[in-house]
């Protein structure tokens, strides 16, 4: 299957959306923490229906405009990283969970620290909403995207705006 990648501008900064096939596998910032080789991305194209529609729905989300996503998406890792993945994909828009929470649907509070791990490497933030696991305190823990980010990915989800990249209520680039 063909991997390709196109470079989308969104008020959280530049975003890399990846392809793989007919499905969305990659989004990553510019200092993403654990952003893959560039040349894992594939191609970069400028004229693609999957990508453009990716990059059409997170402009729309980061506007405010749209709450959830219908795209294809298939993230490759290990079926502990998956099934933590499909726990993250189900918390609803404006919640958040904590990294315990979601060991303890695992099979147990002693999985935390693997749950987190699995959480960090979820290559497909914002899509798969890993910015609403928070830790057991409630304070904002680790985010691939920079706690900036994260921050406001949260405020776009409960009071409807991204805020502002510069003053540090929103995203950092």
């Amino acid at each position: 299957m063909e991997t390709r990648h196109t470079v989308v501008d969104t008020l959280l900064g530049p975003v890399t959306l990846v392809a793989t096939g007919e499905a969305i596998t990659g989004l990553y910032f510019r200092h993403h923490v654990r952003r893959p080789a560039p040349e894992t991305f594939g191609l970069g194209v400028a004229d693609d229906r999957l990508l453009a529609e990716a990059g059409e729905q997170l402009t729309e989300y980061l506007a405010g405009r749209r709450e959830a996503f219908d795209l294809p998406l298939a993230a490759e890792g290990t079926g502990f990283e998956r099934a933590v993945w499909a726990i993250v994909a189900a918390i609803p828009r404006g919640a958040t969970t904590t990294y315990g929470a979601i060991a303890e649907q695992l099979g147990g509070r002693s999985l935390a620290w693997e749950a987190g791990q699995a959480v960090g490497a979820n290559p497909l933030c914002i899509f798969v909403p890993c910015h609403r696991v928070v830790g057991a305190d409630g304070a904002l823990t680790g985010y691939a995207g920079g706690l900036k980010r994260k921050r406001a990915l949260l405020a776009l989800e409960t009071m409807g705006t991204v805020g502002s990249l510069e003053t540090g209520t929103g995203g950092s680039r």
